[in-house]
C-alpha cells in the first residue's frame, strides 16, 4: 500500500483546508485510514480515522467538531476537512493505514504500518 498525502499549505487562524490521501496498490476493506500530526519538539500524534468498510470514526477529543474525516472508496481517497483552524494546529500531517485493528487501537501510530509522506500545515495569527 502507498499513500500520497496532499492540500496542505498555509492559512490564516480561522480558515480551513482539506487534505486528502490518496491510497493505491492492494487495499482491503478491513483496512483503517488514520491522520497524525507532528508538531516540531512534539511527538505525532493522532488527528482522526476511518475503517474503509461501514466508516466507523474517530477523532482526538480536542480536534472534534472542527476536523472531519471522510473517504471516497472509488478513488481510494481519504479526506481530512479542516475548519476553524488554530496557530497551534501547525505541523506536518500524516495519513496511515493500518489492518485488522480495533477500535481502541485507531488512534495509536503504533498500530499503523504503511505511512505517507507528510505535508505541511502552518497557520498563522
Amino acid at each position: 500500500v502507498q499513500l500520497q498525502a496532499s492540500g496542505g499549505g498555509s492559512v490564516q487562524a480561522g480558515g480551513s483546508l482539506r487534505l486528502s490521501c490518496a491510497a493505491s496498490g492492494r487495499t482491503f476493506s478491513d483496512y483503517v485510514m488514520g491522520w497524525f500530526r507532528q508538531a516540531p519538539g512534539r511527538e505525532r500524534e493522532s488527528v482522526a480515522a476511518i475503517r474503509w468498510s461501514g466508516g466507523t470514526t474517530y477523532y482526538a477529543d480536542s480536534l472534534k467538531g472542527r476536523f472531519t474525516i471522510s473517504k471516497d472508496i472509488a478513488k481510494k481517497t481519504v479526506y481530512l476537512q479542516m475548519n476553524s483552524l488554530k496557530p497551534e494546529d501547525t505541523a506536518v500531517y500524516y495519513c496511515a493505514a493500518a489492518s485488522r485493528i480495533i477500535y481502541s487501537n485507531f488512534g495509536l501510530p503504533s498500530s499503523y504500518y504503511y505511512w505517507g509522506q507528510g505535508t505541511q500545515v502552518t497557520v498563522s495569527s
